[in-house]
């Protein structure tokens, strides 16, 4: 089972909109395999599958961007982003996008990459990209592996493994893969290997590469893994919501309570600042098909020129925003994800300023809505390629709903069925993306989840019994999102992707 992790996956990456799986997931590849090659890139052919998702919208959601700014070894927030294969020209790297059909493709958002460096050092890597940013790494020339970037790692190919293994394994787990000829020796560890370590490799005439994780290293072993667990770890201990996801973050990166405040501060910090800079600030950012137009229902509302212009109404026009600005290729936190992006900070600037909050209690209505997505992300995927887009904006919107029953001084038990209520009311959503554009219906999907955030914690608050658990339903939105046919699931295929208006839209860029 998979270990979930707050900032590593729930509310995060902080990326370049606007996917975090096509956009970030693809940079994070990129980047370890830079470290895998182990010298600067001067060639990359990148192949991916011409039926999966990777093949349909690369293009359009920046993931060559995104994999040649990894490659290069350039931040996702660099500016060379928008001009990414300017900069790979500027220093010799050639790189090269093809698509083709591969049987060995498992996975919608599957990779090869082809790479060639300095000192004629050359390597294969086959990756793909999970979700919400997250990514594996299953081959390194042929031999199968499972690098996820939340470890440091060392991969060393030689004749004679057992002694590199054995000069490697005082630092963390080391595997030994086999192919005729040939061993590779593979160290994780939560920190990095010792220099010393390295340089005794090196003059023994090997070439160890040293990849580091494009995440928080994982250091200990999360207290719950389901919702029943979180439940009976926050009563055993006296908890809130909030309160056990904070304690969950720091028993796993080794963190503390502090210096995860603080992170989760920064985040907020970002969530706000991407919504403001469009509803007050008066930037436009640089959509494709949408016109931007949150600032111009904001300013209607705030003038008493809308007919309903509540709580809910704000949290959609600021969920909106944000997706403005992800669109726009702007940085965003995902939460969870690129496409859900707006949902949640919609629905807690709202909170924050309907109820007059503190920072400090906002940001523990953010570590709520995270207890959400660790459950999910542990159980499920955050990838709507894999899923559909109840993952992706319905998770949003689940977090969003226990985030308002916390927020109302609610139960935790009551946080987690209006979470269920909310995925069971989104069971099924399709991923059809117009143009392969996170933009329509993505925009207007995140603003109605963050209203109804609102309406379900009123709805279980109010005396509904939830019958199914947030367990049980996150199961059946996995097993349903396994049933959706690869035509609705972020290939723009199906859906409103195929209706004629849609395929007439004119771009704006």
């Amino acid at each position: 089972m998979k270990t979930a992790g707050v900032f590593n996956g729930v509310l995060g990456p902080v990326m370049r909109g606007p996917s975090s799986s096509h956009t970030a997931g693809s940079y994070h590849i990129g980047k370890l395999a830079r470290d895998i090659l182990g010298v600067h890139p001067l060639s990359a052919k990148i192949y991916f599958d011409v039926n999966g998702s990777y093949g349909k919208v690369y293009r359009e959601q920046g993931s060559d961007r995104g994999f040649i700014l990894g490659l290069l070894g350039l931040s996702l927030l660099d500016d060379k982003f928008n001009d990414a294969y300017g900069a790979a020209k500027r220093v010799s790297c050639e790189v090269e996008f093809s698509t083709g059909a591969f049987a060995e493709a498992v996975h919608p958002n599957w990779v090869k990459l082809f790479l060639s460096g300095e000192d004629d050092h050359k390597t294969a890597v086959t990756a793909a990209s999970t979700g919400g940013g997250s990514v594996v790494v299953t081959e390194i020339d042929d031999f199968s592996v499972n690098i996820a970037g939340d470890l440091w790692a060392s991969v060393v190919r030689c004749e004679e493994a057992s002694p590199v293994a054995e000069s490697l394994a005082p630092y963390g787990t080391v595997e030994i893969k086999s192919c005729p000829g040939a061993n590779l020796v593979v160290l994780q560890g939560a920190d990095k290997p010792p220099d010393e370590a390295v340089s005794a490799l090196r003059e023994k005439g090997l070439f160890p590469r040293v990849v580091a994780p494009v995440f928080f290293p994982v250091k200990g072993e999360p207290p719950f893994r389901s919702a029943e667990e979180l439940e009976s770890f926050a009563s055993e201990k006296k908890l809130t919501l909030g309160e056990a996801a904070l304690e969950y973050e720091c028993a796993l990166l080794g963190m503390s309570r502090l210096d995860a405040m603080d992170e989760m501060r920064r985040r907020y910090s970002l969530m706000k600042s991407s919504c403001e800079r469009v509803l007050l600030g008066g930037a436009v950012p640089s959509t494709q098909l949408l016109t931007p137009v949150a600032d111009k229902i904001w300013s209607a509302g705030k003038a008493d020129k809308l007919p309903f212009f509540g709580p809910g109404s704000k949290a959609a026009v600021r969920a909106m925003a944000v997706m403005h600005a992800n669109s726009g290729m702007e940085v965003v936190c995902a939460a969870p994800t690129g496409g859900a992006a707006g949902t949640l900070p919609g629905v807690i600037l709202t909170l924050q300023e309907e109820l007059n909050l503190s920072e400090d209690e906002t940001l523990m209505l953010l570590w709520a809505a995270a207890s959400v997505g660790l459950i999910l992300d542990t159980r499920a995927t955050f990838a709507a390629e894999a899923a559909g887009c109840q993952v992706e904006i319905g998770a949003g919107g689940a977090m969003a709903s226990a985030a308002c029953v916390a927020a109302a001084g609610g139960t935790v038990r009551q946080a987690l069925d209006a979470a269920a209520i909310s995925f069971q009311n989104t069971m099924g959503s399709v991923c059809d993306p117009v143009q392969g554009i996170v933009e329509i219906p993505c925009h207007t999907r995140n603003a109605a989840a963050a209203s109804a955030a609102f309406t379900n914690a009123d709805i279980v608050i109010g005396g509904y019994e939830n019958p199914i658990p947030l367990d049980e339903t996150i199961d059946a939105v996995y097993a349903t999102g396994k049933m959706i046919p690869p035509e609705l699931r972020c290939t723009s295929l199906g859906g409103l992707s195929l209706c004629p208006s849609a395929l007439a839209m004119k771009r704006r860029r």
